[in-house]
């Protein structure tokens, strides 16, 4: 090759790295955290207006508390990756705190800033799958890379549209996500003929899952604050949830975790929208 070519060829060879570089978009590496943690509130319309706000204001408090605050301190990284939304059916849900990392009590306090923005709103039936589903996709698009994955899903009634909820959860648990639970079983809001009795067990066999999965049930609103607290220590700390079913108290709010697939009906809700459909009391 002569001297010509071989100059022709070294300069193509540089114009083409430089449009690579030009129009190739940058990339960028995902941030770690210590968990990436998705919330998912329930506002089905089954939930009174000071039930919803009852709901806000318990994430708040455990988001600012010492406990929570700490235990993000102690993690390798010292800092989680958090968003909050709120479902309701297959279609509704609404991000009210994008993806936002928290490493110190004022991070948490810009989070409650963005909680009690805006009032929350109640929309019709009931769907976990559809809040699953969603969830899966805010994990996509986080821009963490997070040494664990969590979905906590708080709600008072079983899932009654929308996918299955056996399936959305197994779809979950297959890319390593964790699924806890906050069955809300107050029975202080409107009654519906949608509710079932046993929502706890319900939820411990159709709904959470995955490594360490575990739900706290709440039968009375003033013990939500401290549920949320408690669930969010555990999931930060990275305790093992039989540790701490095994040194709870008399005064602790019991750790129930996930059951083994038994005989329990969870198309219960399916069947009980299908079968009382005519009425016009719905969530």
């Amino acid at each position: 090759m002569s001297r010509w070519s071989c100059i022709r060829h070294a300069l193509a060879g540089g114009i083409t790295l430089a449009l690579a570089q030009f129009v190739a978009p940058p990339s960028f590496a995902a941030e770690p955290v210590d968990l990436e943690l998705i919330l998912a509130v329930d506002v089905s319309l089954s939930m009174s207006p000071g039930e919803l706000e009852i709901q806000r204001r318990g994430y708040a408090a455990a988001l600012m508390h010492d406990d929570v605050i700490q235990a993000i301190r102690d993690g390798v990284h010292g800092k989680i990756a958090v968003t909050f939304f709120e479902w309701a059916g297959a279609t509704t849900q609404r991000v009210v705190v994008p993806w936002t990392t928290i490493s110190s009590l004022e991070d948490a306090e810009r989070v409650v800033l963005q909680l009690s923005a805006k009032p929350p709103s109640s929309a019709r039936r009931t769907s976990i799958s559809g809040a699953l589903e969603f969830g899966n996709d805010l994990f996509a698009e986080s821009g963490y890379r997070g040494t664990r994955r969590v979905i906590d899903v708080s709600g008072d009634g079983p899932n009654n549209q929308g996918a299955s909820v056996e399936g959305a959860r197994d779809a979950l648990i297959a890319k390593g996500v964790t699924i806890n639970g906050l069955p809300l079983m107050t029975n202080g809001g409107f009654t519906s003929v949608y509710d079932i009795a046993d929502l706890d067990r319900y939820y411990a066999e159709c709904v959470i899952g995955g490594p360490g999965a575990f739900m706290i049930a709440v039968n009375d609103w003033p013990q939500f604050p401290e549920a949320v607290r408690r669930k969010l220590v555990l999931e930060l700390a990275g305790n093992s949830p039989d540790d701490a079913v095994r040194s709870e108290d008399t005064n602790s709010l019991p750790v129930v975790l996930a059951q083994a697939k038994g005989s329990y009906d969870c198309l219960v809700g399916e069947k009980l929208w299908r079968d009382r459909s005519w009425m016009m009391n719905s969530r």
